[in-house]
């Protein structure tokens, strides 16, 4: 799925750092040497290497709009022992710091289910009776292979598709599906689906003035990933990943795309150039600095 996006008339762009955690360095890098990835991004003593969750916070006309939510703090202390949560913001912090609150906001795009990119979109209520929606009036959106994909999940990804980010909010009355609306959801954000980390991520382009701002979710979830053989041992069709970052890398370079990075620990966008060696980072950029 493909859909187009239009040029940007009034638009305002926030970081929305969720917090950090950490995830296993052989995991996130596939079948890269640890010899190699150590250098890059060093781990702990049980081989963790720290990752952020970073989500994007888009004000368009009368729109404020979230892509992605982090983890969220509804899950229990062991399911949060294994990742290690760190670090002093919070999904709601961030907005707040950004001057919002959280019933301003109208749409939440969730560019897939695994639950450190949706775990943030539902809450317990008040009584911690039920799971409800954070934003009580905003439109999520998914595309609804994935979100099949999600609720019926293969035995590879069960981990990852948690029950408490998935039916509460089919229940909620407030989902949509982006392959299925009728007309083009928003005027200046763009859809790519790709398939091989999951069955349909999303990878929302933002156009912003005369610049496109690509948030590459799990495509690439750090500017580590850009070279082809970086594949994560977590992505479903490894093989199709690296074709699909080659032909996203190839018009990124092409056209000046600037990627937004929801997980690098230190670096928030960079845009990228074709060398010897195939196409790589050229620049690295905090979003403020493009803006």
């Amino acid at each position: 799925m493909t859909v187009d996006c239009g040029p940007s008339t009034f638009m305002q762009l926030h970081v929305i750092n969720t917090g950090m955690f950490k995830l296993d360095g052989g995991a996130m890098f596939g079948v890269v040497p640890k010899s190699i990835w150590q250098k890059l991004n060093p781990a702990d003593e049980n081989n963790m290497c720290t990752w952020a969750m970073r989500c994007l916070l888009i004000e368009d006309g009368n729109r404020l709009i979230l892509i992605d939510t982090g983890l969220g703090d509804k899950q229990d202390q062991r399911f949060f022992s294994f990742y290690y949560l760190h670090g002093e913001d919070s999904l709601i912090g961030s907005i707040q710091n950004a001057g919002y609150s959280p019933d301003q906001v109208t749409d939440v795009v969730l560019t897939h289910l695994h639950f450190d990119h949706c775990g943030g979109a539902l809450k317990y209520n008040e009584d911690r009776s039920r799971i409800v929606p954070t934003f009580k009036n905003a439109t999520y959106w998914s595309h609804s292979q994935h979100w099949q994909w999600a609720a019926d999940p293969n035995p590879r990804e069960k981990a990852s598709f948690l029950k408490d980010n998935i039916l509460p909010l089919q229940e909620s009355g407030q989902l949509k599906f982006l392959d299925q609306a009728t007309q083009k959801p928003f005027n200046n954000i763009g859809f790519l689906s790709v398939d091989g980390h999951t069955e349909k991520q999303i990878i929302p382009h933002i156009r912003y003035k005369d610049k496109t701002i690509a948030y590459v979710a799990d495509l690439f979830p750090s500017s580590w990933h850009i070279p082809l053989p970086y594949v994560m041992a977590y992505d479903t069709r490894p093989l199709l990943t690296m074709e699909e970052k080659e032909n996203f890398l190839n018009k990124a370079a092409a056209e000046n795309y600037f990627l937004f990075f929801e997980h690098d620990p230190m670096i928030e966008c960079c845009n990228v150039q074709h060398t010897e060696k195939g196409v790589r980072m050229k620049e690295s950029f905090n979003l403020r600095d493009i803006l």
